[in-house]
């Protein structure tokens, strides 16, 4: 979020189709936030990519292809600095929110075998190489 940017109330539309509207950013969050499992990044790229309706409790008509993985401002636009375990704002309509580290699509600057991840948790923000694994939490959508 940025400062000085009111929150918006309700922050966050269950759509009843297997997504979630943050009504702040305008992005459509899959509601099962624990579908895919822990992924490797190329795996977690495809597995959003490929992403449609009929599965991970979708039922939003969504196509392969409508779906991604989030860069690092989306992922971090969920956090609640003063939650944690998971530091997402009290009442979110999320399921299975695992509190460890989230793949984001968003890559070093530098060094494009880093990959930068959240931890939602604690909304800690964290780099490493492509070769280990974390969650994955698709995306659609924003302003």
């Amino acid at each position: 979020m940025e400062r000085g940017v009111a929150l918006v109330t309700p922050r966050f539309t269950d759509n009843g189709d297997g997504t979630v509207t943050d009504n702040q950013t305008g992005l459509i969050w899959l509601k099962d936030a624990n579908c895919f499992g822990t992924r490797t990044w190329a795996d977690a790229i495809s597995d959003c990519n490929g992403l449609a309706s009929g599965s991970c409790g979708l039922t939003d008509s969504s196509s392969a292809g409508d779906w991604r993985l989030p860069n690092i401002k989306e992922l971090l636009s969920l956090i609640d600095w003063g939650q944690h375990t998971p530091a997402l704002p009290l009442g979110h309509p999320f399921d299975d929110v695992q509190s460890f580290d989230h793949f984001t699509s968003t890559t070093d600057a530098i060094n494009d075998n880093i990959i930068w991840r959240v931890h939602m948790g604690d909304g800690d923000v964290l780099d490493d190489y492509t070769s280990p694994t974390a969650f994955v939490w698709p995306v659609r959508g924003g302003h």
